[in-house]
């Protein structure tokens, strides 16, 4: 008998499995519920996809979707201008959380404001990955990295972003904004399904950030790594859906 396939996602591109991730890291598990997504509203060929510099670069030719690696930070606007010279098109910006809160926060906040159409997905990680695990905004108190080897002090270099609440905070009443968590994959998926379906419906900006495991540069064991994801994380990025406006239309 041949041996059983691992099961992916039908939009995924074979030919680059397996990815190129580090064992145990939270991409793979985000792009595959963003596949399963894809899959299930039927959208793969009238998908661009675009991805960020930093460890989500190495998602550049996951799917067999149109797609753009752009410069650090300007995954946002890129799409933006893709979305709005093709109205049609369902336009996916991927990112890290350098990538959407440091660098590139100022086309978040204000892609946000407008209202743009198109979806946004973050992972976080709590740390700058590919660069060898330095603080990141997203890094929890007194968590320990490259360049906060005793921990992060929240006096000198503050508290970690909340990204979905900011966007929440700025965004009007057609946006959909959501926090996820690798830790249950059948809810980020339907964020991120929803997601979709909100720029399908042209109600405006939608954002999903994922809560996302890096045992590399946080040095852990398997049963560490999902300790700080499911619990550490969870306690202060709290996980939930902050606006869906398809639920509200529903209720009126």
């Amino acid at each position: 008998m041949p041996e059983p396939q691992p099961v992916m996602p039908r939009c995924w591109r074979v030919e680059s499995k397996p990815h190129k991730f580090c064992p145990g890291c939270g991409h793979g598990l985000v792009l595959k519920c963003l596949g399963e997504a894809i899959d299930e509203l039927g959208i793969q060929q009238n998908t661009v996809f675009g991805c960020d510099i930093g460890c989500s670069l190495l998602s550049w030719d996951f799917f067999n979707v149109d797609s753009v690696q752009t410069h650090h930070g300007r995954t946002t606007p890129v799409v933006t201008g893709i979305k709005r010279a093709n109205p049609d098109t369902v336009c996916i910006a991927y990112m890290g959380d350098g990538g959407g809160y440091a660098i590139g926060s100022q086309h978040l906040v204000n892609a946000a404001g407008r209202n743009e159409n198109i979806t946004v997905i973050l992972a976080n990680n709590t740390v700058y990955a590919m660069t060898g695990g330095q603080m990141a905004p997203t890094t929890m108190p007194g968590q320990k990295t490259e360049t906060s080897p005793y921990g992060r002090d929240p006096g000198p270099t503050g508290y970690p972003m909340l990204g979905p609440e900011m966007v929440s905070a700025i965004t009007r009443e057609g946006a959909y904004v959501a926090r996820g968590s690798i830790a249950n994959l059948r809810q980020l998926k339907s964020y991120i399904k929803k997601a979709l379906e909100n720029q399908l419906a042209g109600r405006g900006f939608s954002f999903v950030e994922a809560l996302a495991a890096c045992p590399t540069n946080w040095r852990t064991n398997a049963e560490e790594t999902w300790r700080f994801v499911e619990k550490d994380m969870a306690s202060y990025f709290k996980v939930g859906e902050l606006k869906n406006p398809a639920a509200t239309e529903k209720a009126v």
